[in-house]
């Protein structure tokens, strides 16, 4: 890795004056002390979840790690969870402290995703989230309006919820649900809410998991459930400029775009607090009739299998 030309924390730290990634218009240094400054902020929504990270090394592109390398050292936490698709047990970070968050920072871990579930218990996750995902090209106007879909639809539905900006081009929208929600019936509300949202507006939304069957309108993406992660609020993402993830109150939300939350804004913006935890409301329990509904519902990726291999079926036949 070099040598260290700083220790913080316990950690040494180098090649700190490298571009972080080609176009972020940042340095490694940039990302270490963006990290440390609102560790306070990102920390409590980081911690006892297992961790994915992205991270990006000089001449190379970006990639998911999941597992922890063999050099990591003794001191990070980790929580081993059983992968059935890859038939191995996965050795996650659990980053809940400063020293942790500066190792991976130091490893140019840019992007910071938990799971929706805590290792307490990772089978019942602690929020519902959909994820506005607009087309290629599109404006970020066309996720807020797909956003205040989402919020309609989650107050027929007696449910409120908290938004932030993915940071990328879209947005994200996370209910807090109680205790004892198996991943199941979740994954069962959230594709209900995701169908109810896109009925209010099919002009601009759809559930479309088939990229080309969405016709250039908002993703209403309703697989963020069961073990998935979802990129943390304050977490920087791997775009020009290094914007966040951020939260939004609902009603300047029309108001803003991803790029007013940066590595460089983002510091003062939560001095004074986190206002993700702020926007947050209490959790709340799933109604009975939208679990019911949903559970109706095809799980998108699965269908999205059995058309693909229905098309390439149909596909031969003709040719």
């Amino acid at each position: 890795m070099g040598e260290a030309e700083e220790t913080r924390n316990g950690v040494a730290l180098t090649n700190l004056n490298q571009p972080l990634f080609d176009g972020a218009g940042a340095t490694k240094r940039d990302l270490v002390n963006y990290l440390d400054a609102v560790r306070d902020r990102i920390l409590p929504h980081l911690r006892d979840r297992p961790l994915s990270v992205m991270r990006v090394r000089p001449g190379q592109p970006p990639f998911m790690q999941k597992n922890l390398p063999k050099y990591t050292p003794d001191w990070i936490p980790r929580t081993g969870v059983w992968a059935e698709a890859s038939h191995r047990e996965i050795s996650y970070a659990l980053c809940g402290d400063r020293r942790t968050l500066l190792w991976l920072a130091n490893q140019r871990a840019v992007e910071f995703h938990p799971t929706l579930a805590t290792v307490a218990d990772l089978r019942c996750p602690t929020h519902l989230v959909l994820d506005l995902d607009p087309p290629e090209g599109a404006p970020f106007e066309s996720a807020v309006a797909a956003a205040l879909l989402v919020r309609q639809a989650l107050t027929e539905a007696g449910l409120v919820g908290a938004v932030k900006t993915s940071g990328a081009k879209g947005v994200h929208v996370f209910v807090p649900v109680t205790a004892g929600a198996t991943a199941e019936d979740l994954a069962a509300a959230t594709r209900a809410l995701a169908l109810r949202a896109a009925r209010l507006d099919p002009d601009l939304a759809t559930t479309a998991f088939i990229r080309e069957d969405r016709g250039g309108k908002v993703f209403i993406d309703s697989t963020r459930a069961g073990g998935a992660t979802v990129v943390a609020a304050y977490s920087p993402r791997l775009r020009p400029g290094v914007p966040v993830s951020f939260p939004v109150p609902w009603a300047t939300l029309p108001s803003v775009t991803p790029s007013d939350f940066t590595v460089r804004t983002a510091p003062e913006l939560v001095a004074s607090g986190d206002p993700w935890a702020d926007a947050m409301p209490t959790a709340q329990r799933l109604p009975d009739d939208l679990v019911a509904e949903g559970h109706t519902i095809p799980v998108a990726r699965v269908q999205a299998m059995h058309e693909g291999k229905r098309r390439a079926r149909a596909r031969r036949a003709a040719g």
